[in-house]
């Protein structure tokens, strides 16, 4: 393939012809490519395979993490232990491009790898690495591991993602009508163009568009703006040209504020998201519009289509007996990671998603007593299952992970499993009963395993927050707390009172109608794998993203 004029290799559907660049830090596309952590991957992961899908005009670039994420491993006590592994692809082909981009004024040579749509299914994707021969120790470095916990390396691998990928696509030739910034971390493309149209930051702001996925101010990255300049993040715009820009003299440089000020138009990842960023950034001065596109995923990847033809037969029996098989599949995991023999008779509820302190794992246990009395409870007993990989840095969740596996070595009916990446995501979501999600309100932007859950035939149980309140209906298709005066509770306060609610619901209304109604239950079943089909499919969510973003038409001041 010339890929000095590249050209997508499939037919572009007409609707969708307007030329898309997608600038990700992390795509979760198949479980072998593990260049993701979490979330915003699935979420990438999902809309490159809807991009392809639809047959849009789409590229994906992003980065080729040596060592990926990190693997997630075991100490001889069980706690966890974070490995770094060389990763291997020989499905990625050499473009033979290779350039220069700077990185701390200095040049860091990049190279470039292609993923074909017909590989996974996807649209046509590039990854970036300074993992070269010609690079000195520290550049190589960049394309290591994701999230790098160091500041320094942290800001390079943003330059090497936006400004590397901008300049791909000017090394291939390839126009590109919208650069969309997936999260803040690209946000040196729009700088490298703002160089590119000498200072005409209207021109810039006509291509791109911005997701944000964070739902707190304090939350959006900041980075000191001396070393921002330092590293060549802004090519070669003075700190008082950036600080224009950007309308803040703060020393900590904003991403997400100064990709506002950049963009053309944005989005949240849900309604309630949009909601609580148009609020929590209406105090500032020229930001852009900010729509609502709520997050999805890929419905033909993440379903188990037996477990559908079963349910769109309303043949019963089948269904129920593909439920067991799933659940016992994974029992089998269970057992090879922690040698506890779960029963498929017994309901199983699991926990599983990044480990972060407001996603509150741990929460259940918070009142020890009761949750033991489910556990062993005579008539309505449970089984449960939590896995999640934290930051490696982050020690406060690497103790919450540890702290649970302490407590499951004394029961057989608790688990918590390592290596959560896209096959056990996948496996947890088919074996499971019940998919608890209790982040506090309003911390979750979007949440998006509970969908894929419910693509499984496993119920969601949730804190009202993110995707859930366009799609649950409390005893029809999952089960709801119901929305308490948080803003005038303290944390201690919220906590307690979504731990009795969460408790009531369990033991009131779920375990009683998983046991004693089991018609009752598959019709909850049901009415979450109907739901969920066509409302929360990424094929929707790729569509919405060129109806609602890519083609908008906005007036943009030209440079006085």
């Amino acid at each position: 393939m010339d890929f000095k004029n590249f050209k997508i290799p499939y037919a572009v559907n007409q609707q969708y012809t307007k030329k898309v660049a997608y600038f990700s830090m992390e795509f979760a596309i198949e479980q072998v490519l593990k260049i993701y952590s979490g979330g915003l991957g699935f979420l990438a992961g999902s809309h490159m395979r809807s991009a392809y899908n639809l047959k849009q005009d789409l590229i994906g670039i992003g980065i080729l993490w040596k060592f990926g994420y990190y693997d997630q491993a075991r100490n001889h006590d069980q706690t966890l232990q974070p490995t770094w592994t060389k990763k291997m692809y020989s499905f990625l082909e050499d473009t033979g491009i290779k350039f220069q981009i700077e990185i701390h004024s200095a040049p860091v040579w990049v190279k470039v790898f292609y993923l074909d749509p017909e590989t996974f299914n996807t649209a046509p994707m590039f990854f970036l690495s300074t993992d070269v021969p010609e690079n000195d120790h520290i550049s190589k470095t960049i394309s290591h591991k994701l999230y790098d916990a160091n500041e320094s390396t942290k800001l390079a691998q943003y330059i090497l993602l936006g400004k590397g990928g901008a300049r791909l696509l000017e090394e291939m030739n390839i126009e590109r009508d919208i650069y969309h910034l997936n999260e803040a971390h690209g946000l040196p493309a729009a700088f490298h163009l703002l160089k590119k149209f000498n200072g005409d930051l209207s021109k810039v702001k006509e291509k791109l568009v911005f997701t944000t996925h964070t739902p707190e101010e304090a939350g959006n990255e900041k980075h000191n703006r001396r070393l921002c300049h330092e590293m060549s993040y802004f090519s070669g715009l003075s700190l008082e040209e950036v600080s224009k820009i950007e309308g803040s003299d703060d020393e900590r440089f904003n991403h997400s504020l100064c990709a506002l000020k950049m963009a053309k138009v944005a989005n949240g990842v849900s309604q309630l998201h949009g909601e609580v960023s148009r609020e929590m950034w209406s105090k500032y001065d020229g930001i852009c519009e900010i729509k609502s596109i709520t997050n999805a995923q890929e419905f033909k990847y993440w379903s188990d289509k037996p477990l559908y033809n079963a349910k769109d037969e309303n043949n019963e029996t089948m269904f129920d007996y593909r439920k067991k098989l799933l659940k016992k599949r994974l029992f089998k995991i269970v057992a090879d990671q922690t040698g506890n023999l779960f029963d498929p008779n017994i309901f199983t509820i699991v926990w599983a998603r990044r480990f972060a302190g407001y996603k509150r794992a741990d929460l259940l246990l918070h009142d020890k007593s009761r949750f033991y009395k489910l556990l062993n409870h005579p008539k309505y007993p449970i089984q449960m299952i939590w896995a999640g990989k934290p930051y490696p840095m982050d020690y406060s969740a690497i103790s919450t992970f540890n702290s649970l596996v302490e407590e499951s070595k004394n029961n057989k009916n608790m688990a918590v499993l390592t290596g959560y990446e896209l096959a056990l995501s996948k496996s947890l979501k088919q074996g499971s009963d019940l998919w608890l999600n209790n982040p506090r309100v309003p911390r979750e932007a979007s949440g998006t395993s509970g969908m894929t859950a419910s693509m499984n035939g496993s119920v969601n149980l949730s804190t009202d927050d993110g995707w859930i309140p366009e799609y649950a209906k409390h005893g029809e298709n999952s089960f709801v707390v119901p929305k308490a005066d948080y803003a005038n509770m303290s944390i201690y306060e919220q906590d307690n009172y979504d731990l009795n609610k969460l408790y009531e619901i369990l033991e009131k209304e779920i375990l009683p109608t998983y046991y004693d109604s089991p018609d009752k239950w598959r019709k909850i079943q049901y009415n979450a794998m109907n739901d969920v089909k066509d409302q929360f499919n990424s094929d929707r969510m790729a569509d919405e993203y060129y109806k609602i973003l890519y083609n908008l038409e906005v007036k943009v001041e030209a440079k006085n």
